[in-house]
């Protein structure tokens, strides 16, 4: 009866906490994989997401079909997609209680509240796109249970157990890659239940370490060379790498521990292998190493593991390998979604242990832990309302943050998408300021500049846009638009067409080819390049039209 009352306040409470982000709307990088995710609707994108590099983001198979079943079932609503990471978060915590559970240690069920309802946790559920987050942890704990359930010397057929942990762990790591420290909270589990650890158990470990690094791998060439992870921004030594990962424990354990004054976006630190003081948080770290270690006969398994599996577990996103978000951060609330469980469950145990110890004051300490977790429901409750639609979330951030140069551009593309065109060009001039080779805000103002009619200098922006980045099939369709109103319309289908070379299913080269060429009265090519924005986006009516006017220019039937 217990468990099952556990169960259902624990959902509830979660479910309410997250009340404000049932009916947001789509965030940053939502459009990306979903509402302009060709994938999700195209008859060959089943095949596409399993079978090739297509994706727009990291390969995150198991994620996209999630997507693309969504897609069918709810269409561009994005409630439905909220949902579905709300309940993949409630059943995360649920599995935290049972992993702790089956582990014997005590305040289990502490620690499944403090996972489901600390604020730390809202990006990864909010944030649509952080399904790779919450779907891969699901099946990150399902190996843990599994892998249990196989070293268990009681359980009859084990086998089947750790079949089932390397299909699970596969799907892991096809939801996101990150999974791939997985092997090391295998051996933790060993260590800290105190079974042996031979050759044996290393051949069975071998599969889930060849499966991670292979994932890895995949992993650490896709954002080097599809993200671009190379160039000034990301030019750090070593000895910086190592610095950068320091701070970088230290800021998510203290965000776990005191979670106020959360960003979407931290702001960067500037990171200088000469100053001193950056070799603070590397120094406390060896120090806290050093005690751990003198302290272990006293504090017992518990805290190494606890420690390890905090930063092997974060190791993937600390900075030794160099990801797209640190552009303009090295830090991100979602990054430590499934680490936090470490510290959590060592915080619940000694809580559950000074209970027992002080059982007197048991009812005190068990009311004190109440009420933190109900802090916590109140902080998430009130973190979820940044995310409620895109321009919240962007104000909020540069409210926190003034200087991010990337939440500038972005509360600049969803001003100029909403018609506020100066304030728009305003937070494009920001971002350049801050960050002078951003070609994304030069391609950005240069069409803002445009709509103002200030053709000119739109030219001039979109000119520097396309030099910096010539293979961007944005900036050149930026250019292309500028130059267009100037009526140098060789110069715009020159640019269209590098913009097709670069990205042959770009549905704006297609459609203004088609524009273009039919103004010209070159009615062939204009049908081909009709026809092919129709077959890229079929349910947009200015493609039909412009082809239908194509054909009957050529005097066949559309």
């Amino acid at each position: 009866m217990l468990p099952a009352l556990f169960v259902l306040s624990l959902a509830a409470a979660t479910i309410m906490a997250y009340r404000p982000a049932w009916n947001g709307g789509f965030l940053w990088d939502d459009d990306a994989y979903i509402t302009n995710n060709e994938l999700l609707t195209a008859p060959n994108g089943l095949r596409r997401i399993w079978l090739s590099f297509d994706s727009p983001s990291q390969y995150f198979p198991l994620t996209y079909t999630s997507f693309r079943i969504e897609r069918a079932l709810w269409g561009l609503n994005p409630s439905g997609y909220h949902w579905t990471n709300i309940f993949l978060h409630v059943a995360n915590a649920l599995l935290v209680w049972r992993l702790l559970a089956r582990l014997k240690l005590p305040g289990a069920w502490l620690a499944a509240a403090i996972f489901a309802l600390h604020p730390v946790q809202m990006e990864s559920v909010a944030w649509i796109t952080e399904r790779k987050n919450v779907l891969m942890g699901f099946f990150f704990l399902l190996t843990l249970l599994a892998w249990i359930a196989f070293t268990d010397e009681s359980t009859r057929r084990p086998w089947r157990f750790y079949a089932l942990a390397v299909i699970l762990y596969a799907l892991a790591l096809s939801a996101k890659t990150t999974a791939c420290t997985l092997p090391a909270a295998l051996l933790l589990i060993l260590w800290l239940q105190k079974k042996p650890i031979g050759k044996r158990r290393l051949i069975q470990i071998l599969p889930f370490l060849i499966l991670g690094f292979s994932m890895g791998l995949v992993a650490v060439w896709w954002e080097r060379y599809h993200q671009g992870t190379h160039g000034p921004l990301f030019a750090l030594s070593p000895l910086e790498r190592t610095l950068v990962a320091s701070h970088a424990v230290w800021f998510y354990l203290g965000k776990l521990l005191w979670p106020s004054n959360l960003i979407f976006i931290y702001p960067k630190w500037t990171i200088a292998a000469t100053r001193a003081l950056d070799y603070t948080w590397l120094l406390a770290g060896v120090a806290l190493c050093f005690v751990i270690y003198l302290a272990r006969r006293y504090l017992g398994r518990g805290v190494e593991v606890a420690a390890v599996f905090f930063v092997a577990t974060l190791s993937p996103v600390l900075g030794f390998i160099m990801l797209y978000t640190f552009r303009y951060t090295f830090v991100a609330d979602h990054y430590q979604y499934l680490a936090c469980i470490a510290p959590i469950a060592l915080f619940s145990a000694g809580t559950a242990n000074l209970a027992g110890v002080f059982t007197r004051a048991r009812p005190f300490i068990l009311s004190a832990a109440a009420c933190a977790a109900a802090v916590l429901w109140a902080l998430t409750w009130r973190q979820s309302a940044m995310y409620g639609d895109i321009e919240a979330l962007w104000r909020t951030t540069l409210a926190k943050n003034p200087n991010c140069w990337m939440a500038h551009n972005n509360l600049g593309i969803v001003l100029f998408q909403k018609g506020e065109i100066d304030e728009a060009v305003s937070h494009y001039r920001i971002t350049l300021n801050l960050q002078p080779d951003f070609w994304d805000a030069d391609y950005n103002l240069g069409t803002a500049l445009l709509k103002k009619g200030e053709i000119d200098e739109a030219i001039a922006y979109c000119t520097r846009a396309v030099t910096i980045a010539p293979n961007d099939p944005d900036a050149q369709v930026a250019l292309d638009n500028s130059v267009a109103q100037k009526e140098r319309v060789d110069d715009a289908i020159a640019h269209y067409k590098k913009a097709l070379a670069i990205r042959p299913d770009y549905f704006i080269a297609h459609y203004a080819l088609g524009h273009i060429f039919l103004e010209k009265g070159e009615i062939d090519a204009a049908v081909f390049h009709s026809r092919a924005a129709v077959s890229i986006q079929p349910q947009n009516t200015d493609a039909h039209t412009n082809l239908a006017v194509a054909f009957d220019e050529k005097g066949q039937i559309a």
